[in-house]
C-alpha cells in the first residue's frame, strides 16, 4: 500500500484489554476521532520498553481507575482500516485480565475519551463495536474460551 498517504507509514501497536467480571465483560463507548460513538475494551498504545502486560494495566488504571492482574495475551490481530476517510494500521494485542480486588467499579476518568464503562454478557454486546473489536468477534475471537 505504497501512495502519497501511506509511504514511511509505520503500524501502531494497541494493547487491548478484555477485562472479565463474572460473565460480563467491560466496554466504553469512544469520543474520539477515531471510532467515534463506537464500543471497545479499554486499551492503548504499547509505549517503547513495555510489556503488554504492564501497558494493559496501565491503560485500564489511566481509563477507568481500575487495578487488574492475571493478564494473559490471548490474540493478536493485523488491522487495516479506514474511519472518516483517513487509513489505519494497528497491531492489536488482545490481553485478557480479572480485577485486582472484585468490589472495584470503573470510574469514567477520561470523560473526553469515553462516555463510559459497562459490563456486558459477551452474547449481548452492544452495538456498534469498534471496527478492530467487531473485526476480531467475526474471526471467532471470545476472551471467556480457555478459563
Amino acid at each position: 500500500m505504497v501512495n502519497g498517504t501511506t509511504q514511511g507509514a509505520v503500524p501502531k501497536v494497541a494493547v487491548v484489554v478484555s477485562l472479565l467480571k463474572g460473565k460480563t465483560v467491560m466496554l466504553g463507548r469512544r469520543r474520539s476521532s477515531l471510532g467515534d460513538s463506537t464500543f471497545s475494551f479499554p486499551g492503548g498504545h504499547l509505549e517503547f520498553g513495555e510489556s503488554f502486560g504492564e501497558c494493559a494495566a496501565r491503560e485500564v488504571k489511566e481509563e477507568t481507575g481500575l487495578d487488574i492482574e492475571k493478564i494473559e495475551v490471548l490474540k493478536v490481530t493485523n488491522n487495516i482500516f479506514e474511519d472518516k476517510g483517513k487509513l489505519y494500521h494497528y497491531v492489536g494485542i488482545y490481553v485478557r485480565a480479572m480485577l485486582a480486588s472484585p468490589d472495584q467499579e470503573p470510574e469514567n476518568v477520561e470523560p473526553d475519551m469515553c462516555d463510559g464503562w459497562g459490563w456486558y454478557e459477551w452474547d449481548n454486546l452492544p452495538k456498534p463495536l469498534f471496527r478492530p473489536l467487531q473485526n476480531a468477534v467475526d474471526s471467532g475471537f471470545n476472551p471467556f474460551h480457555a478459563l
